[in-house]
């Protein structure tokens, strides 16, 4: 009896691991048929936005006409037209060393995309900026050979450019605000001549600055694989609508290395609509240079705020000099809105239309102000129209920003008070920068002239009356001369 029993309870285990099996099996089947089903919807999600966005992806060339001088010197170089031996008696026997100009055409390729039925084009700055010559080739073979430029922003790396004819067809525009990190995107274009490449990958960073491609970045950083022809390409979002466009990579080789930066497109909106009506982008104007208040800043301030930035320059005659600003007023809200960086204040200044009215609220020695400003306009190269004066073009040529040494300035740094004046910014390609000036750098000289405030270095600067400058800059306890060649 009790063997009977221990084999109906054998029997029901066995059938319960059974079906526990089954179950986990059909279970497991499941799983694996909705992870399969989630790939293929994700697969034919890019294949889809990439279907509805090519169409309007165009490959770009350029032509550029470069003027080079070769040396000629001796009987087999002379060009036998020349009375070589009348030549040798006028110069004492020995031929001279002449420069004949050659020219030849220098050749580049980048991508863009179409925005308008009527052949108006997006793309970049550094793709068809100065070229001679620029033909368009669409997907479907048409091929342009006279597009023109309408306009182009190096400070932005934005450019404009239009074909004749219409109907074209055009690539759907998304929103850059809103997009967040981890988004699935896909890069569009025609790296290293190959048409109609797609890449895929997911937004890795927004808001960029500081990368040193333009004057104004406001950058989406992607993984997609963007390489050299996919500038001025489209970014993509799953919908096929165009987010952002395709501008540089970050690389030390040359080639992609998984960081890829494009223009927001409500940022390329704005600046193409100002290329549409005018050619040219007009910008807002304050003049000040400042620096981000870093939690350090804020404890020795005793300001309570780890954001909002302090004014380190006011520009003689500038909107923020009538406005009152003074070094070191800490700027923490732009119209009612916080400031968060020094980058992002100027692009906000930048993109408000010159001629308005603008409220600051700062805080200076401790206690809170309101100011009012009404911007100026900057003109192409960056200078105010309103200070444009050999002064600050100088000082500009220089590519620098400095700063009398206060006592919290000389303690942070290292330095004494009053001493030289201390560099807050130096421009990515500016002759101080090819030079290895850093910011935190002190000048003490100029030439001939020692400097201890920024109105003695604006006065030595502004007596250069030829293309080098020597200065003396120390760099924590070292000093050492440095020659800076302001024509490169």
């Amino acid at each position: 009896m009790n063997t009977v029993r221990s084999n109906k309870i054998k029997i029901r285990k066995c059938v319960f691991v059974a079906v526990l099996f089954m179950v986990f099996s059909i279970a497991n089947v499941t799983f694996a048929d909705e992870a399969y089903i989630s790939a293929k919807n994700l697969s034919s999600a890019f294949a889809s936005a990439a279907e509805k966005a090519m169409p309007a992806v165009v490959s770009i060339k350029v032509e550029k006409t470069i003027n080079v001088g070769r040396s000629y010197q001796g009987d087999q170089q002379m060009n036998d037209s020349f009375d070589n031996d009348l030549l040798r008696q006028f110069f004492g026997g020995q031929l001279p060393q002449l420069q004949v100009p050659r020219k030849y055409k220098e050749k580049g390729q980048g991508s863009g995309f179409i925005i308008s039925k009527d052949g108006y084009i997006l793309t970049n700055n550094h793709v068809v900026g100065d070229a001679d010559k620029i033909t368009v080739e669409l997907q479907d073979g048409r091929t342009f050979t006279n597009a023109k430029v309408i306009g182009s922003d190096p400070g932005t790396e934005v450019a404009l450019i239009k074909i004749e004819g219409d109907d074209f067809p055009v690539l759907p525009m998304g929103k850059s605000k809103g997009n967040k990190i981890g988004d699935w995107v896909i890069a569009i274009g025609n790296p290293f001549g190959l048409s109609e490449t797609v890449t895929v990958g997911v937004i890795s960073a927004v808001g960029r600055n500081q990368v040193g491609i333009a004057n104004y970045e406001n950058f989406i950083q992607t993984v997609a694989a963007i390489n050299p022809g996919n500038s001025g390409g489209p970014l993509i979002n799953l919908d096929g609508e165009v987010i952002g466009i395709n501008t540089a990579i970050y690389s030390e080789s040359g080639g992609y290395m998984g960081i890829g930066f494009a223009i927001p497109i409500d940022m390329a909106r704005g600046i193409q609509e100002q290329l549409l009506a005018n050619g040219k982008v007009i910008r807002g104007y304050l003049g000040i240079y400042c620096q981000d208040v870093t939690q350090d800043m804020a404890k020795l301030l005793d300001f309570t705020e780890s954001t909002g930035i302090i004014v380190a320059t006011v520009e003689n005659g500038s909107p923020a000099s009538k406005a009152g600003l003074m070094n070191g007023d800490i700027i923490y809200e732009l119209n009612g809105k916080k400031i968060e960086s020094y980058d992002a204040f100027r692009n906000e200044i930048a993109n408000i239309k010159p001629g308005s009215k603008i409220n600051l609220a700062i805080l200076r020695n401790g206690k809170e102000m309101n100011l009012k400003a009404t911007l100026g306009e900057r003109d192409d190269d960056g200078v105010a129209n309103a200070t444009n004066d050999e002064q600050t073009s100088k000082k500009e040529e220089l590519g620098i920003e400095v700063q009398n040494v206060n006592v919290q300035i000389a303690r942070q740094l290292g330095y004494k008070a009053d001493e030289g004046v201390v560099i807050t910014q130096v421009y990515p390609g500016s002759p101080a920068s090819e030079a290895g000036i850093e910011s935190g750098d002190l000048i003490l000289r100029v030439n001939k002239q020692n400097v201890n405030s920024v109105d003695e270095f604006e006065e030595a600067i502004n007596k250069i009356d030829s293309d080098k400058v020597i200065l003396l800059v120390k760099n924590g306890k070292n000093s050492s001369f440095v020659v800076i060649n302001l024509e490169q």
